[in-house]
């Protein structure tokens, strides 16, 4: 039994486990909350959508019906092992299902047989929509199998669940037989599996460190003081800028790319700081005090 993640959570989550996600719209706020609660959540529930055709069947899962309305899950998994985003919140996908299944999802013990269908499933558990015909003969390609293992560990390892916490709509709603094609145990052993080594994580690109020209900015310093002529312009002034900003010494209505009189006002101010005084401090950059400036404010400095 848990919160449901928020958005930013659950998108991390499955990007965490290697899942191939396509954001459709604003899913985020597209759900059923307004015709009751969505949570706390037990499980994750597994689907196939009686459709061919990734666009039209993710368009349907995304919007509905009349008899319907979407979003018809969280997710749809379509074959080539994408997971199309269409919802968040209560979704119309699992329906009132068994009270005693509900029971041993959340003990995570056995599961008992359906027989009756009493218990509001929209609110209690995360869904998805698998791409399929669901005539049983229609084909469960490996990348779309390797998706739904991967955006059910996602969920269970966020909420320290164990796979027994996965569930296929047959095995909630009596009368249902979804996902049809493969077995749910066979599932919850790929989920247990994978459940029991580490997420591969993406790696994160190291964030890019600005670099100041000491020529260029010392050019550009010296030109915009002056009425005469047209002001030097350089990309490195705005770093400058930024990092007199952070300093407390520039106003930031005045870091503007412009070397100007603030922005000498402010360097002289940096170099008394350092203290350095008289000429020394006239607010043209010199190398020694925009080293130092870049160190401390995260830019480096070539001459």
């Amino acid at each position: 039994m848990a919160t449901p993640m928020t958005a930013a959570a659950f998108v991390q989550a499955l990007l965490d486990e290697g899942v191939h996600i396509v954001e459709v719209g604003a899913w985020e706020a597209h759900n059923r909350n307004h015709m009751g609660p969505w949570g706390p959540v037990n499980g994750v529930m597994i689907h196939h959508t009686v459709t061919s055709g990734s666009a039209a069947t993710v368009e349907l899962c995304r919007k509905g019906h009349s008899s319907l309305p979407g979003p018809l899950c969280h997710g749809v998994i379509t074959k080539d092992g994408k997971v199309h985003l269409v919802g968040y919140g209560r979704a119309n996908h699992a329906g009132l299902g068994d009270p005693d299944v509900l029971r041993a999802v959340v003990n995570e013990s056995a599961l008992p047989a359906d027989n009756e269908a009493t218990v509001d499933g929209n609110r209690h558990f995360y869904g998805f929509e698998c791409e399929n015909l669901g005539d049983g003969r229609d084909p469960w390609p490996a990348e779309q199998l390797a998706a739904i293992e991967k955006v059910s560990a996602a969920i269970c390892r966020v909420h320290g669940w164990s796979a027994a916490s996965v569930i296929g709509h047959l095995e909630w709603q009596p009368g249902k037989v979804d996902p049809r094609g493969f077995t749910m145990s066979s599932m919850r052993e790929r989920v247990a599996k994978r459940l029991g080594s580490k997420p591969s994580v993406p790696t994160v690109p190291k964030p890019t460190v600005p670099v100041v020209d000491l020529s260029k900015l010392v050019a550009a310093a010296r030109s915009n003081p002056s009425a005469k002529g047209t002001p030097v312009t350089y990309a490195g002034v705005r770093v400058v800028e930024a990092a007199l900003v952070d300093a407390g010494l520039l106003e930031k209505r005045y870091s503007d790319g412009h070397f100007g009189s603030s922005t000498i006002d402010a360097y002289a101010r940096w170099q008394r700081r350092l203290g350095y005084s008289g000429s020394a401090a006239d607010g043209i950059p010199g190398k020694a005090s925009l080293t130092k400036l870049g160190k401390a404010h995260g830019f480096t400095v070539v001459a």
